[in-house]
Parts: structure tokens; sequence; C-alpha cells
């Protein structure tokens, strides 16, 4: 034995997957476990109710709180607009000449054209 050998780490072999599948094809017990294993793992990850479409749902969720909020703001907006539509005359009046294109009698329209 020389000098060397007794100061230096030894260099750790690498995973050999050959001598590991012979080991577990030997150990039948290991196999039937490593088996139901991957089965459950497949279920709990790839299943109906799994971690990915748990995922996809959060996502989904998340999508519609936002178009929920979306919707309450249009509808919150649409109602300050009928509330102001109810009797203020002014409002009717603006809403009439701008959606409508409504003038009142002897008013000439002059159309701009924004191109030119």
């Amino acid at each position: 034995m020389t000098m060397d050998n007794l100061f230096y780490r030894k260099t750790k072999s690498r995973f050999d997957v050959k001598a590991t599948a012979r080991k577990l094809l030997k150990n039948r017990k290991l196999l039937v476990m490593c088996g139901i294993a991957t089965v459950v793992a497949g279920i709990v990850v790839f299943g109906n109710r799994g971690i990915l479409q748990r995922v996809r749902l959060q996502q989904q969720k998340a999508e519609l709180e936002v178009k929920i909020k979306q919707a309450e703001q249009e509808t919150k907006a649409l109602q300050s607009q009928s509330k102001a539509l109810d009797g203020d005359k002014k409002a009717i009046e603006k809403v009439a000449r701008e959606k409508y294109g409504m003038v009142r009698e002897g008013e000439k329209v002059y159309k701009v054209n924004k191109g030119q």
C-alpha cells in the first residue's frame, strides 16, 4: 500500500443504471413496491383530481375573477349613466347627439375628415 492511497479521498463510483436494474429485478418485493409507487404517483399527478388539474382550475378561477371585476365595473358605469339619464336633460341630449347623431332644429352639422 502506498502513502498516496491513505491521504486522498477515494473517487465515488458513478450511478450504474444497469446494476440497479439487476438488483431491482432480483428483489421482487422491491419491484412490486416500485410499481405500486409509480402508479400512485401517476394518479396523484395526472389523475382527474391530481395536481395538474388543480393548477389548471386555479388558473381558470383567476381568469374568471378578473372577468367578474371587469363586468362589475362596467355594470357600475352603466348604472351611473342610467341614473344620469333618468332626469338630467343635458345628459339625455349628450347621448342623443353622440350616440344617435341627432341635432336640434335649425342646426347645421359639419363633418371634419381627420385623415387630411
